[in-house]
Parts: structure tokens; C-alpha cells; sequence
């Protein structure tokens, strides 16, 4: 099995990418999730500074058993939509980083999609960078967080956890999945002190109650391992992808928050002890 020709740089994780992995066959599908020696990524971005400390290198994998309702990147539900990429490939494709990476502080960020849909691609990627003294971050909604032991837990430096918000039933309408197998993840991660920033879309009319906030922020601070929150304003950029693939979307008129909205969740989470951003 040979990678596939398209790029792996893309200069925004906007960019919409379809069917790319749709002609490799099953058995080697079914072989890349069992061995981790071929994932399937959206693409490589470069130069994010909002995806971990420092500058960071994001490997956007495709595969989400999540539908949010928000999504940017519906594109990336689909694994088949991904690029084939083995794993030589990617980790010769983040040595050309290594050194730039080191010096501004950074390192490489494993995004989606939900990384954890290719848990052992992820889990060699993630070794290959440390091994190279680069630092890693998981960027995963913490679903399918039992996929990984222990000990592959300490490939993460640093676990960047989406709380999408609180309690089941509005859970389920957000994401079509249960809440609990995510709270259960991020208990585990607290009792193995493993180092987390916790990420909340703060969305008008869906999320951003105080009622919600409050609960995340007094469950974020129970931890006692989470370094900060970023509360990200929800945005129309991935709306045109909707549209293109002939998906419903149905936060069209949906606007993004006010900077006093944002400022307003922020409180929240300080008034428990939290950074927030």
C-alpha cells in the first residue's frame, strides 16, 4: 500500500477534503486499526499557536464518532475522507519540524476528526515525536479514552480534553453519544495526574447558559489536573462545508458570541479557581 499523492500540507484546516482514502481496501483498513502503521489524516498544519503551548504542527486525523451540531470539519467524520498515510510517511514529515519545534517551545497536537478512531496510529505517531524530544498533545472529546492503557497515556504530554457540555440529555442532542464515557476519562486522567486543558465551544442558545458553564467549571476544577480553559467562540467557517457535502445544518442563523459573553463564561470558570481563557 502505497500513500496517497495528494499533499499533506494544507494551509487551514477549513480546507474541505473528501473521499481521498475511499479506494484502499478494507483488509488494509482493518490492518492500519489494528497495527497503527497507516492512519488516515486530513492533513499537516503548521504554525498554530492555539493548539498547546508554543508554536504547534496539527495532525488532523479523519473518523468522528461524534456529530456535533457546530462542527467545522464535518469532512472529517468520515475516515475514508482522509489522506492514507503510513507512518513512516508522517513521522518523516514531522522531522522536518523537529528542530524549529524545539526552539519556539511547541510541538506536534493530534487533532480531528477524534484521534482515538485510529487509537494505534495515534499511539505510534505519538511515540515517534517523543522519542524525538518533541512534546505531543491529544486533542480528543475523551469518548473512547479507554482505547488507550496506561502506559500509552504517557505518550501525551499534555491531553487538550473537549468538554462539549454537561449534563446526558443535552449531550446526546449536541453529539448524538452519551456524556459519561467522557467524564469517566477525565476522572481517570485526574487520577493519573496527567496534565490537562480543557476545551468548550461556548455556542449562543446552546451552550452558554450559566446553569452549564457552572457545571463544567465546578467539574473542571474537582479534577485538580486541569491547567487552564479555553473557551472557544463558536464561528460560521466550516459552514460552506455543510453545504457542500449536502449535510443539514442547522445553526445557520446562529451568531457567534459577544466578547462579554465570552468574558461572562470566563468568570464562571475563575470564580472556580480555573484559568480561563
Amino acid at each position: 500500500m502505497t500513500d496517497d499523492p495528494t499533499g499533506l500540507q494544507a494551509k487551514s484546516p477549513y480546507e474541505l477534503r473528501v473521499h481521498l482514502g475511499e479506494d484502499v481496501p478494507d483488509s488494509d483498513v482493518r490492518t492500519a486499526l489494528q497495527n497503527g502503521q497507516m492512519g488516515f489524516l486530513h492533513s499537516f498544519t503548521t504554525a498554530s499557536a492555539v493548539d498547546g503551548p508554543g508554536m504547534r504542527i496539527v495532525a488532523w486525523t479523519t473518523g468522528c464518532q461524534f456529530k456535533c451540531l457546530y462542527c467545522h470539519n464535518p469532512d472529517t467524520w468520515k475516515m475514508s475522507n482522509g489522506i492514507p498515510v503510513t507512518l513512516a510517511r508522517a513521522t518523516g514529515e514531522l522531522a522536518k519540524y523537529r528542530g524549529g519545534l524545539q526552539v519556539m517551545s511547541g510541538g506536534l497536537t493530534i487533532s480531528g476528526g477524534e484521534p482515538l478512531v485510529q487509537d494505534r496510529f495515534v499511539v505510534n505517531l505519538a511515540a515517534a515525536a517523543r522519542t524525538m524530544g518533541i512534546h505531543t498533545a491529544l486533542d480528543t472529546n475523551g469518548f473512547l479514552g479507554e482505547r488507550l492503557s496506561d502506559a500509552e497515556l504517557e505518550a501525551f504530554d499534555l491531553v487538550l480534553l473537549d468538554l462539549k457540555t454537561w449534563d446526558d440529555a443535552r449531550h446526546r442532542k449536541l453529539t448524538g453519544q452519551p456524556v459519561g464515557p467522557v467524564h469517566d476519562f477525565a476522572r481517570r486522567l485526574a487520577a493519573k495526574k496527567r496534565p490537562v486543558w480543557v476545551r468548550f465551544v461556548l455556542v449562543p442558545g446552546l451552550t452558554d447558559d450559566a446553569e452549564n458553564v457552572e457545571a463544567i467549571a465546578a467539574f473542571a476544577a474537582g479534577l485538580g489536573n486541569v491547567e487552564r480553559v479555553d473557551v472557544l467562540p463558536f464561528h460560521q467557517m466550516g459552514r460552506f462545508k455543510w453545504k457542500q457535502l449536502g449535510m443539514d445544518y442547522t445553526l445557520e442563523a446562529t451568531e457567534p458570541p459577544t466578547p462579554a459573553a465570552v468574558e461572562k463564561a470566563c468568570a464562571i470558570l475563575r470564580a472556580q479557581g480555573l484559568e480561563a481563557y
